[in-house]
């Protein structure tokens, strides 16, 4: 059996409790199933490069190193959170793009390949993570790597017209030519990818099910990433008995709780979230006291000013409606700005009459699969989701909404509230079905298998193309005029 090593940005090495995150999860899934080894950022900055450090966890290897300070705000804050996070959100209000940022991410990018060469052994499968490390796999060919790498975007692909708002678009685009297997959340990101290869390269490049470029062929495949339904079920039924969900259900005094839990991320929605809140509690005030509003949004990237801006406009719209509609008895949101162990939340989410799961744009959301594991079947309670999430993809019998729609958000949410048990049960059933169809461990199991029978076609892996763009002409407009910089596809 082949050994996965997976990279990451950032890597999470086990503490005795379940990895909370929905990457660190799958990745941790993956590697005991097939055994294997983890390597990414620690998350800790020095002031130079250090030595590959090394880590064994229940029979896994984990190796991991510091960024210095001028890589994390270059390669970290400057490029891949201000650059490829809005961009690939589609949110270029945010969308901060310094060429220098770029050359350090490019470095960066370079030194992951350096270090996963050192620790990588016959048959190993290589699986790259997410848009930190997009031109991972360039670098790792460079390093002489020629087993089989596959790639796995947990966020959102853009539209062409969005993705061509970053000058170097195009190097970003052959950079994935080589991987052997590109994997995608949803359909609709599959399909954005097509239309950018299509534009780039033009149509004939394009396949069912891949990209042919120059002579090198790319597999692409749609994996939405799950969770661990079973295992969350059992979590969340055991934590309700726990002292901190008992604190809880006391403090609601018997009012039913709404709960939305996300990272404190422009993407997440929570702005419009709050405002349809306050919109909801003055369009139907017979819930006013009887509905708390508990919000958990745990600080992340605080070295990036757009995410103070958002964390004071929710402390601000969180005090307006409190201030408005509060009662000597009752607080209508607890906006909470921490960290809280994943077993709790769990039991948190059990709790939940209502789930409001609303971003304006999110390449899966796991919260929203979560709450419908965590949930009683017998009486389950009901989930708000946004159509622009790609969990809406599956959980078709959730109350879809559109986010930027405050007052069809107030009214799903009054709705949530007054659904009867049947419709509750019959909603749950269909989204639960949904959940265990496309589980934790068939995502990871059905990408690997798919990566191994893609290196095994004939020619191997290692051979990359002539990265010329499709000449200009009607069919490929895009391409119009469009100069070229380092061998391929540059600017506008």
């Amino acid at each position: 059996m082949s050994r996965v090593v997976a990279i990451s940005n950032r890597v999470s090495v086990p503490r005795g409790v379940a990895a909370p995150g929905g990457l660190a999860v799958g990745v941790l899934a993956a590697m005991h199933a097939h055994g294997g080894a983890w390597l990414g950022w620690s998350g800790q900055v020095a002031q130079a490069h250090g030595e590959l450090r090394h880590t064994r966890r229940q029979g896994l290897t984990f190796h991991t190193f510091d960024l210095t300070r001028s890589e994390y705000e270059e390669y970290y804050l400057g490029f891949s959170n201000a650059v490829l996070w809005p961009l690939f959100h589609s949110l270029l209000g945010a969308f901060h793009y310094r060429a220098s940022n770029y050359e350090s991410w490019l470095t960066v990018n370079r030194r992951f390949a350096e270090l996963t060469a050192q620790v990588l052994l016959p048959g190993d499968v290589v699986w790259v993570h997410d848009y930190q490390l997009l031109a991972l796999g360039s670098y790792l060919r460079s390093q002489g790597v020629s087993r089989p790498i596959g790639f796995f975007l947990h966020i959102p692909f853009p539209g062409f017209e969005v993705l061509r708002a970053l000058p170097v678009f195009g190097e970003l685009l052959a950079a994935l030519l080589a991987y052997d297997l590109l994997g995608f959340q949803t359909r609709n990101d599959l399909r954005c990818f097509q239309a950018a290869a299509a534009a780039v390269w033009g149509a004939q490049a394009v396949e069912s099910d891949g990209v042919r470029v120059g002579g090198r062929r790319v597999a692409t495949g749609v994996f939405p990433i799950g969770v661990d339904v079973e295992g969350i079920a059992r979590t969340a039924a055991s934590a309700q008995a726990t002292e901190a969900c008992r604190r809880m259900t006391a403090g609601l005094s018997g009012r039913r709780l709404v709960i939305g839990v996300d990272r404190l991320d422009y993407s997440k929605g929570l702005v419009e979230r709050f405002r349809a809140y306050e919109h909801f509690l003055a369009s139907y005030p017979e819930h006013r006291g009887s509905v708390t509003f508990v919000q958990v949004a745990p600080l992340t990237r605080t070295d990036v000013g757009d995410y103070e801006v958002i964390r004071r406009a929710l402390e601000q719209a969180a005090g307006r409606t409190n201030g408005r509609f509060a009662d000597a008895d009752w607080t209508p949101i607890r906006y909470l700005n921490r960290n809280i162990p994943h077993a709790t939340l769990m039991g948190y989410l059990r709790t939940a009459r209502v789930a409001l799961v609303t971003p304006v744009r999110d390449g899966m959301n796991l919260v929203a699969k979560e709450f419908v594991a965590a949930q009683d079947p017998a009486d389950p309670g009901a989930l708000v989701l946004s159509c622009l999430a790609g969990a809406a993809r599956e959980l078709t019998a959730a109350l879809q909404v559109n986010p930027y729609d405050e007052e069809a958000v107030a009214d799903a949410l009054q709705t949530a509230l007054g659904l009867p048990l049947p419709e509750r049960r019959e909603r749950h059933e269909a989204m639960l079905a949904a959940l265990r169809a496309h589980d934790i461990h068939g995502w990871h199991r059905d990408f690997i298998e798919q990566l191994l029978a893609v290196a095994r076609r004939p020619g191997g892996p290692a051979v990359m193309p002539n990265l010329t763009p499709a000449p200009p002409g009607p069919a490929n407009d895009a391409a119009m005029g469009a100069p070229r910089g380092r061998g391929v596809l540059k600017g506008c």
